[in-house]
């Protein structure tokens, strides 16, 4: 059963990663809402999109944070993998419906490497490389995603097993956001951020 304490834990998540900082930045900068312009999605990729490279960091360093602080509270007061799991999930699921914002949010991906930043910088930069790797070849930066996702459980099965099914979780989190970029992708209809044909 879940106590009290437990409960209030996974609210809190919720609650600190429902604080979307693109919104929150194009709002202290008086831009449009980074829901209404690009490709709608109010994270880093369209904050690049949309702003100057130091809007799109600013905004990937506090979508990382809000998934890893959680985590690492977690961790530290000796919660299982699974509870670490949907303390994590509960972060993501905070990004993705926000309460503050009539919950209209992203898709979780900086927000989900960061729930997987206290699991090891191993993972983590096994992640960023996929990504990035993905990026340079297909120049989508929605496939970087996917296949990343797709790859964690993978990655964490070799260096943190007890995290496997906590990743699993979280990995299909990310996909279930991403069938729009999915069937786009197929399509020949989804935005590059990289075009090299250029």
């Amino acid at each position: 059963m879940i106590n009290l304490i437990t409960l209030i834990f996974i609210l809190s998540a919720y609650l600190f990663g429902a604080l979307n900082g693109a919104i929150l930045l194009c709002k202290a900068k008086g831009w449009p809402d980074p829901r209404a312009a690009g490709s709608k999605n109010p994270g880093a990729t369209n904050m690049l999109r949309l702003h100057a490279a130091q809007a799109a960091s600013t905004v990937l360093i506090f979508d990382l944070l809000k998934g890893t602080i959680p985590v690492y509270l977690a961790y530290f007061w000796g919660y299982s993998p699974i509870m670490i799991g949907v303390i994590g999930i509960a972060a993501c699921l905070g990004h993705i419906f926000p309460p503050y914002f009539q919950f209209k949010g992203g898709k979780a991906v900086a927000t989900g490497l960061g729930t997987l930043l206290p699991l090891g910088m191993d993972l983590t930069g096994l992640l960023i490389l996929t990504w990035l790797f993905t990026i340079a070849v297909s120049g989508y930066a929605s496939l970087a995603a996917i296949v990343a996702a797709i790859a964690a459980p993978f990655f964490v099965q070799q260096i943190n097993p007890e995290y496997t099914i906590s990743v699993c979780m979280l990995s299909l989190l990310i996909l279930l956001r991403h069938i729009g970029n999915i069937r786009r992708i197929l399509s020949g209809k989804e935005k590059k951020i990289v075009n090299w044909k250029q």
